[in-house]
């Protein structure tokens, strides 16, 4: 059905493509399968795919998708999902219903293997099975070229399973300090300039939150203990690529930098001007930081009165 050896499978709810699509699509040469609600509509906004093969499906929960995808992707030796929820979720059960390895969170796929970091992301490791597998792919590490025209669109048919699932009673929307930065479209990142105390930590949250934006840090912050780890940005961290970054008091390390994909517009807010942050802004603001945030907060929250 799928007349592919190397897919990306991207899977959508309502037509939105999840962050790092295009990564997988460049990934696998092009050759993408997207599936959900409204895939037809997602497929059209796919920049980095030659062919697409599209599949209407009334659910997206991982247990009947694996089940109605493996018999479509049996022929398939290699299969590429992003690693944001509904590829991490799907992809060790799709594993198992294809009775193959899973090589999850790789910095690399090709298709024959998978580059993957191990030893606390010391260390990157060339994981090459001895046949078929599934991999997913972190977003914003591999960046992705558009492709010259319209990919050609074919549309397939999945045959439906019953299969034990957790059911989705709501959706709701994550709050500035829990929403994943992996996936995130606007990050804050708090450095060294800005967090002093907690309560400027928190601040940077609650301005986040205003602004539909995710929370991140510096390594200097989250060891000092005002952040998590899992809120750290950087190639020991979390790598992010969003549409907008906006760097408090950052001075643009070579390990934070490492770890921010291709952000479409960066702004930095830093008394140095020369910082190598400010000096890879599209905007730099030479200012307090913390000044700068709390003057944000005030303004933000006149707008609300």
């Amino acid at each position: 059905m799928i007349g592919a050896d190397f897919v990306a499978l991207v899977v959508v709810r309502d037509g939105e493509l999840p962050l790092g699509a295009d990564e997988v699509a460049a990934e696998a040469g092009g050759a993408v399968l997207v599936v959900g609600t409204n895939a037809k509509v997602a497929a059209d906004q796919l920049t980095a795919a030659r062919t697409v093969w599209v599949a209407e499906s009334g659910t997206v929960t991982p247990g009947a998708l694996a089940g109605a995808l493996a018999p479509a992707l049996r022929e398939v030796h290699a299969v590429v999902l992003v690693a944001a929820a509904d590829g991490r979720d799907l992809a060790p059960r799709l594993a198992y219903a294809l009775g193959r390895p899973l090589l999850s969170g790789a910095n690399a796929v090709g298709p024959r293997g998978a580059d993957v970091l191990r030893w606390g992301s010391q260390g990157l490791q060339e994981l090459t099975p001895d046949g078929p597998f599934v991999a997913t792919l972190q977003p914003g590490v591999r960046g992705a070229a558009a492709e010259p025209g319209a990919p050609r669109i074919v549309e397939i048919e999945l045959t439906s399973v019953d299969a034990p699932d957790a059911r989705s009673l709501e959706v709701t929307t994550p709050k500035a300090r829990e929403a994943d930065l992996a996936e995130a479209r606007r990050v804050l990142g708090a450095g060294a300039g800005l967090v002093s105390d907690q309560a400027q930590m928190d601040l940077l949250v609650e301005v986040g939150e205003r602004l539909g934006a995710a929370a991140g840090a510096t390594r200097v912050v989250t060891d000092a203990g005002f952040a998590g780890h899992e809120r750290q940005i950087g190639t020991t961290g979390v790598v992010i690529d969003p549409d907008l970054y906006i760097a408090f008091g950052v001075s643009g390390a070579a390990q934070h930098v490492g770890g921010l994909g291709a952000p479409k517009h960066v702004i930095s807010v830093n008394t140095d001007p020369c910082c190598p942050m400010t000096a890879m802004a599209d905007l730099g603001i030479v200012a307090d930081a913390p000044a700068v945030l709390a003057e944000l907060a005030r303004r933000l929250e006149d707008s609300d009165g």
